[in-house]
């Protein structure tokens, strides 16, 4: 998940052999997350599922991190922090709208579409590893080239988990399955969101005491 995807430290000096190739790979797994957030949004409210929806803020997420990394290559610590902060708000504010989905579907909402859970779970899982193939040469690289292959691998295990539920709600006719891996994927998003705001604002706190004029580097 992109809760454990928050480390953005600059390349090493070692890993800029290979920084061009890294570079386009980056591009093509933002365009990928971007696009697969678009069709899980679309699909989990076709379908009435939200562990879709929660999938979807993954990949938004994701989608992020990856832009962020590309920022990284460049940037400064300060701006750094800043683009984290926002991708923690943006976590935290999709992780508690599914949660308040999933109160108000446990009294007023219906069994969501298995089928289509299913076919977009496996079509995600399809487009993660893919992802994390074309990573997995940096996967011993810097913090921030390791912490990206990592995001891509874990990503795959809550596709396996959207996947899961929808074998749930196929062969229980009930809604549980779905909300129970909603709830767990929003929970998730709620905890990373808060991980990385905290560390944002102390690498903030920590820029501005080393730049004691405030100047942005």
């Amino acid at each position: 998940m992109s809760a454990h995807c928050c480390d953005h430290d600059t390349p090493k000096p070692e890993t800029l052999v290979n920084l061009p190739r890294y570079r386009k790979i980056l591009w093509i797994a933002l365009i990928i997350n971007a696009a697969l957030f678009f069709i899980e949004i679309g699909a989990g409210l076709q379908a009435g599922s939200l562990s879709l929806l929660a999938d979807a803020v993954d990949f938004a997420g994701d989608a992020l991190n990856y832009a962020v990394s590309l920022a990284v290559l460049a940037s400064a610590l300060a701006w750094r922090a800043r683009a984290a902060m926002l991708k923690a708000v943006s976590m935290m504010g999709f992780g508690l709208y599914v949660l308040g989905a999933a109160v108000w579907t446990v009294w007023h909402g219906g069994v969501p579409h298995a089928t289509t859970m299913g076919a977009v779970a496996l079509l995600a899982l399809v487009a993660n590893v893919a992802v994390a193939w074309m990573l997995y040469a940096f996967r011993e690289g810097d913090a921030n080239m390791r912490s990206v292959w990592l995001c891509s691998r874990n990503d795959a295990i809550g596709n396996l988990a959207v996947f899961v539920a929808a074998l749930g709600v196929f062969g229980t006719g009930s809604a549980w399955p779905d909300l129970a891996v909603a709830s767990l994927m929003a929970a998730l998003a709620l905890h990373g969101g808060w991980q990385v705001m905290r560390q944002a604002r102390g690498e903030l706190g920590a820029d501005a005491a080393n730049d004691p004029h405030g100047h942005a580097h």
